[in-house]
């Protein structure tokens, strides 16, 4: 099979996860995309000792390092938006947050985790370890709940509630999420694509967005039909079934970033 067929179906997570990490989309599909030019340009240079989703990530994280160099000296050049992400990546550790997003959000294990970020196990398990110390302090939130499904709508309130948020409002369609966040005015919304009465929860957080702005994570057991590249699409995703690390390093980063579902 030839590199670009086996490389081909990681794309939409790749967004994903660089989405995530810039905080916004425009930013991370440009790094998505010059990771594409560079394996195009040397593709003997993919690193083949690794699965390919791992090599892919790996590549990607050459220029990300690489792009992070040329900022420090040049940083009157990016967007406003941009230049505040990376503020806040370089004062919260930026290598804790990678290896964070890696080993939950894309569920790579500690030791694909070392090999894509170049890293020992050892320094691995210690940015985990300084990862959950700074989520530890981050800003606490009230968070609506938009789930169809109650038994998925309790886990992810208990999940919420126990990394110390507060849950201002648990709904299973969209026309009651609207309601709830127009009057509770929410710090951060977790949204399920199909709810209860046959609405969308898309549109649902389209109607929140138009009140007002807040962060707003999706869950979808189908993230490739929201990643297809083709239109706008959120910036933070978590997949179905998701872990407790996955949730909170979702919910961290969107706070973080305090970016909108990128939906408009």
């Amino acid at each position: 099979m030839s590199l670009a067929r086996e490389i081909a179906p990681h794309l939409p997570l790749l967004r994903r996860y660089a989405r995530a990490l810039t905080g916004a989309q425009d930013s991370g599909d440009a790094f998505v995309a010059a990771s594409l030019e560079a394996i195009v340009a040397r593709p003997e240079e993919f690193p083949r000792h690794l699965e390919p989703r791992a090599g892919l990530y790996k590549v990607f994280h050459r220029i990300w390092e690489s792009a992070n160099v040329e900022l420090n000296g040049g940083s009157e050049e990016m967007s406003f938006g941009a230049r505040k992400a990376q503020e806040r990546l370089k004062a919260l550790a930026p290598l804790s947050r990678q290896a964070l997003l890696l080993t939950t959000l894309e569920n790579f294990t500690p030791q694909e985790t070392s090999e894509i970020l170049g890293r020992s196990s050892d320094e691995v398990a210690a940015l985990l370890d300084d990862a959950y110390d700074a989520l530890d302090r981050q800003t606490k939130a009230r968070i609506l709940i938009i789930e169809d499904e109650a038994v998925i709508a309790m886990d992810l309130s208990d999940l919420v509630t126990a990394a110390g948020h507060n849950v201002c409002g648990v709904e299973s369609t969209a026309s009651g999420a609207v309601a709830t966040a127009k009057r509770e005015r929410p710090d951060l919304v977790l949204a399920d694509i199909q709810l209860a009465d046959g609405s969308s929860g898309i549109d649902a957080v389209k109607d929140i967005l138009a009140s007002f702005e807040v962060p707003v994570i999706f869950i979808t057991a189908f993230p490739d039909r929201l990643l297809t590249g083709e239109r706008p699409e959120p910036t933070f995703l978590i997949t179905k079934p998701y872990s407790p690390d996955m949730v909170r390093a979702a919910v961290s980063q969107a706070l973080f970033f305090e970016s909108t579902g990128n939906l408009n």
